[in-house]
């Protein structure tokens, strides 16, 4: 590999991490930023659902608008967005302008990473398979270390650094995609030759309207009536307004012609939808335990952000040196086994959360760490090849972005959970009821994945 494309491959790389380095950093600011702004748990865990609600919707969008517009302006259009989200959210004055500058910080990150495989794809053509592994390295290990640089941040300076420290990244790759990353010369003219109308048709704006109002009217009504303690006759009507409105999607996303979620493909391949609704199950069980044992910790057993950070460092690092051995068992074995297992380590990790007491030491929280660590490193390679597996190869780049919004629901979900289960107040006792319902979910996961038939593989 050339100088020019390692060149190439590094600012691409700058770009992209900063999504999930962004999602996950955050996770251990949760219990600074209910101080800082007198909220519950409840108010401030829109930090996380706004990110993944814009990331869902940001991401395939913008996907589309790279051939449209160019990748190369999309890739530079997403940094200069993200430096300008993170040079004004420390200034915000409340908690709603934050989330603001969250949302655009989120829609940001997500134009790099709809179009930064596709820029290394399309221009490096020697070695590309580790060029593209390289770039997975970015993503997995940004969202690895990133509650421990949330710490560390934390500990010598505020939850402002947690922006901040984005804007030496931003500028990084801005100053190397700008020199590397080639002109795309035929979109110009395919953006000049499609009119606005025919635009929002192809992005298909209608669903993605529905899309974002139904799920933030459903998420008002049901956080507010937890955080309230009771349930009126406004939060029934914005819940279902809500519900409505996510009907309507459906509807809409049934009978247009370009969908924003294309939902007949799950009909018409079950093995796929099955795999789909596993992974989803897998980042409800991830997240709950990646955004709500840091607050658990810094509220309940007053570990300071630096020792917080130190101690998710455990289920990154599990993560990062079992996901390539998991590729090597997966090319032997299939990827039956390794889901398995994983879910198994999954409903033990749980389980380990509901024996946790409040004078539990501190350093049993890593045996739970360690264990969703090892299953997420199998998880990432094994769904992805259940997912190749499972889907017809005309359709795999539709697939791929189900798989994607797979996640990203699972993780809106998580956060509901743990906002849901523990309310106001984080408690010793919130965490045993979260540990029950993890585990309930990871025991229907290891019957989806001991069940799965060898055909629903794709496996002969």
């Amino acid at each position: 590999m050339g100088a020019h494309n390692r060149w190439l491959m590094i600012s691409v790389g700058l770009g992209i991490l900063l999504n999930p380095l962004n999602s996950s950093m955050i996770s251990v600011a949760i219990a600074r930023l209910q101080n800082v702004y007198s909220l519950d748990f409840t108010v401030v865990s829109w930090i996380i659902f706004s990110f993944y609600i814009a990331s869902a919707i940001a991401q395939p969008v913008m996907g589309k608008a790279s051939d449209l517009f160019g990748r190369k302006k999309i890739f530079l259009t997403g940094l200069v967005v993200s430096f300008v989200a993170s040079l004004l959210a420390p200034l915000s004055p409340n908690f709603g302008w934050l989330i603001v500058f969250r949302i655009v910080q989120s829609i940001g990150t997500s134009m790099m990473v709809a179009v930064g495989m596709a820029i290394v794809r399309i221009h490096i053509t020697e070695k590309q398979a580790t060029a593209l592994s390289v770039l997975s390295i970015f993503l997995s290990g940004a969202a690895a270390i990133g509650p421990f640089i949330g710490g560390v941040l934390l500990h010598y300076w505020d939850w402002s650094a947690i922006f901040l420290i984005n804007i030496p990244f931003v500028v990084a790759s801005l100053l190397l995609a700008w020199r590397t990353i080639p002109k795309d010369e035929s979109a110009a003219s395919v953006a000049h030759n499609m009119s606005f109308r025919k635009w929002m048709e192809l992005i298909d704006a209608t669903g993605i309207a529905l899309f974002a109002v139904g799920l933030v009217a459903l998420l008002v009504g049901l956080l507010s009536a937890k955080s309230s303690g009771y349930v009126s006759w406004w939060h029934i009507m914005v819940g279902g307004i809500g519900l409505v409105t996510l009907g309507a999607f459906v509807r809409h996303e049934l009978e247009t012609t370009s969908p924003f979620i294309p939902l007949r493909t799950f009909a018409k391949y079950p093995a796929m939808t099955w795999v789909n609704i596993e992974f989803m199950l897998v980042n409800v069980l991830f997240y709950s335990l990646f955004f709500g044992l840091p607050s658990y910790l810094q509220m309940v057993r007053h570990v300071s952000e630096f020792h917080t950070g130190m101690l998710m460092l455990s289920l990154g690092l599990c993560s990062l040196i079992v996901s390539p051995l998991a590729g090597r068992w997966i090319d032997r074995s299939g990827p039956r086994p390794a889901l398995v297992v994983s879910a198994v380590l999954m409903t033990f990790g749980s389980l380990w959360l509901v024996t946790l007491k409040q004078d539990s030491h501190v350093i049993s929280v890593c045996v739970a760490l360690a264990a969703f660590g090892i299953s997420n490193g199998l998880n990432n390679v094994g769904m992805q090849a259940a997912l190749f597996k499972s889907s017809p190869k005309e359709i795999i780049g539709v697939a791929s972005g189900l798989f994607n919004t797979s996640r990203y629901l699972g993780t809106i979900l998580s956060s509901l959970l743990i906002s849901i289960v523990m309310g106001d107040k984080f408690s010793a006792e919130g965490l045993q009821v979260l540990g029950i319902i993890l585990t309930t979910i990871a025991l229907s996961l290891v019957l989806m994945s001991w069940r799965r038939k060898s055909r629903q593989w794709g496996e002969s």
